[in-house]
């Protein structure tokens, strides 16, 4: 199978309102998202898609949603009314607590088919680092997990 993958850049602030430490409290990351695609044929070019269309696309949602403003759980009203106090302040809600691994399902298996209809591409792999040593995956195919907002098999990496 031939894949192509690309790597997006955005920053977010979030909160895990269940977390047992510090990340109960706002703060944000500099996140890195990987995006591995594939398809059934190339295209003319030989490719499965430019890459820059997968930036155009899924990156252009990401700069409109959720780069420089907040990813909250819609349950999290401490959060949000926090927020909200803050003039003109982008905020996203789901319907989930906002982890790496909830993060990366979401864009998968929702934004992903969205903005890639009609490509005639699948985004099969999502890879969410909100750190340099911390990462979450997503991915087609695989065992669903309880906690996810979709199915498929999902992994964390790294060390806090």
């Amino acid at each position: 199978m031939i894949t192509c993958t690309r790597r997006l850049q955005f920053c977010c602030g979030h909160r895990i309102q269940k977390h047992e430490s510090k990340c109960r409290n706002l703060h944000g990351h500099n996140y890195v998202a990987f995006f591995e695609a594939r398809a059934d044929i190339l295209d003319r070019a030989g490719r499965i898609i430019d890459f820059g269309v997968l930036k155009q696309r899924i990156g252009g949602w990401i700069d409109a949603e959720w780069d420089h403003g907040f990813v909250l759980d819609a349950a999290d009203s401490i959060a949000l009314d926090a927020v909200k106090l803050l003039p003109g302040q982008k905020i996203f809600t789901v319907p989930f607590p906002p982890t790496a691994e909830n993060m990366a399902s979401y864009l998968l298996r929702v934004v992903c088919p969205q903005v890639m209809a009609d490509s005639g591409v699948e985004v099969f792999r999502v890879t969410l680092w909100e750190t340099e040593n911390c990462y979450a995956s997503d991915q087609l195919g695989g065992a669903a997990t309880a906690a996810a907002p979709g199915s498929g098999s999902m992994r964390r990496g790294g060390n806090g």
